[in-house]
């Protein structure tokens, strides 16, 4: 009876081992086949740039995270359904379940203000009327409906718009402790703008000096708390509010918007070349109003001309990140303060405006790939 106890009691000994072995052995396997997953924008694998974590194999079932550098990553469902595929062919594997989470790296702060702010995108315009406002407001809205935490700011101090097209009424802020103030929130956003500096309707009628005074207040007094990303909406040309920005803000990167006009592209290659010049990563050109499609033919129609926008990126070696079609619907949203984000779900625009989204997030992870040190190796469960 004793004897057979023993024997009983040896073979599950023997058959845990043996399971634990070829759990072992299959972790393996699973991560030889990740390092075969490429970042398409970052052109290394997955398992080398540390995306692939807390990985459990228990009896053929995998189960693993790919943390991303963005939720706006534009390769996400891509990613995802490639290391499905790729494990899913290993032999021995009975199941595997991937979840798909992000952590959004935060850039070097050069400057001891807006620490708590990990990515600061600039969105700029050589010259007024081509639709930089609307472009920030629901670049900001994309990224935060991505998942990020976002925060806008509206530096264009003489005509500030982005309350208007975001619904929020024109009241002053709220004070806190030290001369500090809070932003407005809406839709997930938080919010900035010299309009709430001024009764509505009333203009700022301020000189250089002044304008450096409320950058600078935007820039230290605002409790902006933790962000993914702050847009910060500039006012069109090159003059003393990008200046002070660009010396003052530990920028991440800027975005200039044109239109295809050649007067528009004129003077956004100027804006481009003032980034250069202040040592600002170009994230990248956008064309608004690039097109417009006819209700019912779904025909692009090129109303001014076709391409300057992707030339002007060409000219400068920088990347072209989408063009946003002419719809009346962008209009009427912020017309009445719901961009179209979130009006229109489905529209043509709302489909470029993630694009642009996740196009941004993808250029600030390229520069911040390019800076940090190689990923460490991914140990193994049992190592140790």
């Amino acid at each position: 009876m004793l004897f057979s106890l023993l024997k009983d009691f040896q073979f599950k000994l023997i058959k845990e081992f043996y399971l634990i072995m070829s759990d072992q052995d299959l972790q393996v396997s699973v991560i030889t086949e990740l390092k075969t997953v490429m970042d398409p924008d970052l052109h290394k694998d997955i398992v080398t740039l540390g995306f692939v974590k807390n990985m459990n194999v228990e009896d053929g079932k995998v189960k693993f995270q790919v943390e991303l550098t963005t939720p706006a990553c534009p390769v996400k469902e891509q990613l995802k359904t490639e290391c499905e595929t790729k494990v899913s062919a290993i032999k021995g594997v009975k199941s595997v379940d991937v979840e798909m989470t992000a952590v959004v790296r935060a850039a070097e702060h050069s400057q001891p203000i807006l620490t708590d702010v990990k990515n600061i995108i600039a969105v700029a315009s050589g010259k007024g009327g081509v639709g930089k406002s609307t472009v920030s407001a629901n670049l900001a809205m994309a990224l935060q409906m991505s998942g990020a935490k976002v925060g806008l700011m509206d530096a264009d101090i003489y005509g500030p718009s982005i309350p208007q097209m975001l619904g929020i009424p024109i009241t002053p802020p709220k004070g806190g402790a030290d001369n500090k103030f809070y932003p407005h929130e809406q839709y997930g956003l938080k919010v900035v703008s010299a309009a709430f500096l001024q009764k509505e309707g009333v203009p700022l009628m301020l000189r250089g000096p002044m304008l450096g005074g409320i950058i600078q207040q935007f820039l230290q007094n605002v409790e902006w708390g933790e962000l993914d990303y702050l847009v910060i909406d500039l006012p069109p040309g090159t003059g003393d509010v990008q200046l002070t920005l660009t010396q003052r803000a530990p920028i991440s990167g800027a975005v200039v918007v044109t239109t295809p006009q050649e007067v528009s592209l004129i003077d956004a290659a100027k804006g481009v070349k003032m980034f250069e010049t202040v040592k600002v990563p170009l994230l990248g050109i956008v064309e608004n109003m690039s097109h417009f499609i006819c209700d019912g033919c779904d025909k692009k129609h090129y109303i001014f001309k076709s391409g300057g926008g992707n030339a002007l990126a060409e000219k400068f070696k920088i990347p072209f990140l989408t063009e946003i079609p002419l719809m009346g619907g962008v209009v009427d949203g912020g017309d009445k303060g719901v961009p179209i984000i979130m009006s229109d779900p489905t529209s043509p625009a709302t489909k470029a405006y993630k694009e642009l989204a996740g196009q941004v997030a993808a250029q600030l992870s390229i520069l911040h790939a390019n800076k940090d040190k190689p990923a460490s190796s991914f140990e193994l469960a049992w190592e140790g």
